[in-house]
């Protein structure tokens, strides 16, 4: 059988990944249906195992154990978390459930901020379009009224680079006056 030795093996060629991967499925299969009642839960888990195999892979060392007990010790890794993330969401859920009913003054104050905040919603979805890094500085400035230095530093950026940015998303935008309101000039 053979063995996991290098990171290189499988997580960076797609073959050996998947052969990996079918020597352990099964394993890590029985591993947390043994632990986990809900099937999904338990489907949902091995590929949560295996992504953070790939994520991992620079941690094995074979001379330490074998890639099974490495391979364990990141399926015990992810279930653990999955635990940890359920309990928050439990504590969450309690906490707003024990929340009051919004009565209509509530309502009423919610539907004007969500009015108010129409022209920001549209302009995300004009924004929508736009490469990653033009969307990411023009929503920093248009939207939540950072500088252009500001945003830079946020992306980790330099500012020309943002100005850049900020200027071809414009130049995009130019027929939608509601995204290039409080833009810089």
């Amino acid at each position: 059988m053979p063995v996991l030795r290098k990171k290189a093996e499988f997580a960076k060629d797609p073959a050996a990944f998947e052969t990996f991967y079918r020597r352990h499925v099964d394993d890590i299969t029985r591993f947390l249906a043994r632990r986990v009642d809900d099937p999904h839960q338990v489907a949902d888990l091995v590929a949560d195992v295996f992504l953070a195999v790939l994520d991992s892979a620079h941690t094995y060392r074979a001379g330490l154990g074998s890639e099974v007990a490495w391979l364990y010790g990141v399926a015990r890794n992810t279930l653990s978390a999955e635990r940890r993330r359920a309990v928050q969401e439990s504590r969450l859920t309690g906490r707003v459930g024990g929340r009051r009913q919004l009565d209509t003054d509530d309502l009423t104050r919610l539907e004007e901020r969500i009015d108010a905040e129409r022209p920001a919603r549209r302009a995300f979805q004009a924004m929508t379009d736009l490469p990653e890094g033009e969307r990411a500085v023009l929503e920093l400035v248009v939207i939540d009224q950072l500088t252009v230095t500001e945003a830079a530093a946020a992306l980790g950026i330099r500012s020309g680079t943002a100005m850049v940015r900020l200027h071809r998303a414009r130049r995009r935008l130019q027929a939608l006056p509601l995204v290039m309101e409080g833009t810089p000039g």
